[in-house]
């Protein structure tokens, strides 16, 4: 059908063959009491996971803080290294160790909200 704008209607295939019948939506199979709602000011422990949900806030406070340092040292250190003559030019002071170090700050704040959630909750 090179120019089907030119094709009668009557030898065009329907909307309705053309598409498949939609299906009965599905079901999630989810228990009510595995759901993530919450009411409140904060959420219970569980929307942490199975792991940072069993970590006291102190842990969760310390780690945050490390990664905070850790960012503020690299991002530091990144720019010390741009002082240096030429260094733009050339991309010396691109170093990974601190590209990673720099990635650390979103981790940072995920303890940290995380700290908070287990504080909230008593733990």
């Amino acid at each position: 059908m090179a120019a089907s704008a030119f094709v009668p209607a009557a030898n065009l295939p329907s909307v309705a063959t053309t598409f498949a019948t939609p299906t009965a939506p599905s079901t999630l199979f989810m228990a009510e009491e595995d759901s993530m709602y919450w009411e409140g000011e904060y959420p219970p422990s569980k929307v942490l996971g199975p792991l940072l949900s069993k970590m006291p806030s102190q842990l969760l406070g310390l780690v945050s803080g490390l990664l905070l340092g850790i960012t503020v040292y690299s991002c530091y250190q990144s720019g010390v290294l741009q002082q240096e003559p030429g260094a733009l030019s050339n991309g010396s002071w691109v170093k990974w160790y601190y590209v990673l170090g720099s990635a650390m700050g979103p981790i940072s704040w995920g303890t940290h909200v995380a700290c908070w959630i287990q504080r909230k909750n008593g733990m």
